[in-house]
């Protein structure tokens, strides 16, 4: 669907319960921060990370499964330590540096005047999560906050986001979801939610070609109106 189609007015619909984010890359455009981080740390190995490789391994992915592609030689407290090292490089490196991508904050703010829930579903580690929010100052802006890392699997498989649903006692037909990762939409759509990708980190037809239904740059065009007429109309 071309993101045009989206801005038709339609009769409010109380179909719409609930909107789930992504972190990463939806709620702010914190990759640019990890690819850097991702991209000294793999050099000290030996390894030369560019955008299209972090875009296809990496991004949006957890730890384990990026530490089994690049690294299987690497014990698990290795690993562990890796991915510790790179968190921790994160979020100094993001310290002061995390802005809300434009127009989320009006969304959040639509959001809670009509009373419907507002969820994240991340594959963030627990820490990572707590400091991007906190810096957002959106801490109590959602209720679930679903990390990938406490459930069995994460994105892309579906769980982590039909854990989000089932937490909200709702079904996929009751919310939309927005993500700007490949796993994530793969995650989302799984779980049978109408997705829309954000351009952060991939191209809008790189979104729509793994399953996203509408990509958007950021969320300044994004209305109520728009987010009923694509349920009513999925």
């Amino acid at each position: 669907m071309h993101p045009g189609t989206m801005m038709k007015e339609c009769i409010a619909s109380p179909m719409l319960k609930a909107v789930i984010f992504d972190l990463d890359g939806t709620l702010t455009d914190s990759d640019k921060v990890h690819f850097q981080v991702f991209q000294d740390l793999f050099a000290q190995r030996g390894i030369t990370l560019d955008k299209a490789l972090y875009k296809q391994k990496i991004s949006g992915r957890q730890n384990a499964a990026i530490m089994a592609d690049f690294f299987p030689e690497l014990s698990a407290a290795e690993g562990a330590a890796f991915s510790h090292e790179k968190e921790a490089t994160f979020r100094a490196k993001a310290e002061g540096l995390l802005v809300p991508l434009p127009g989320l904050m009006e969304l959040l703010s639509q959001i809670k005047d009509r009373d419907l829930a507002a969820a994240v579903v991340t594959n963030a580690p627990p820490k990572n999560a707590a400091f991007m929010l906190e810096t957002l100052d959106l801490s109590d802006a959602f209720s679930p906050v679903i990390i990938g890392d406490s459930l069995p699997k994460g994105k892309p498989d579906p769980l982590p986001y039909q854990t989000a649903l089932d937490k909200l006692g709702i079904t996929a037909a009751e919310a939309i979801a927005f993500e700007d990762s490949a796993a994530g939409i793969r995650s989302a759509v799984g779980a049978g939610l109408y997705t829309i990708g954000l351009t952060t980190t991939h191209s809008a037809q790189a979104l729509i070609d793994v399953g996203a239904s509408a990509a958007i740059s950021d969320f300044t065009k994004t209305s109520f109106e728009n987010m009923y007429y694509v349920l009513m109309n999925r």
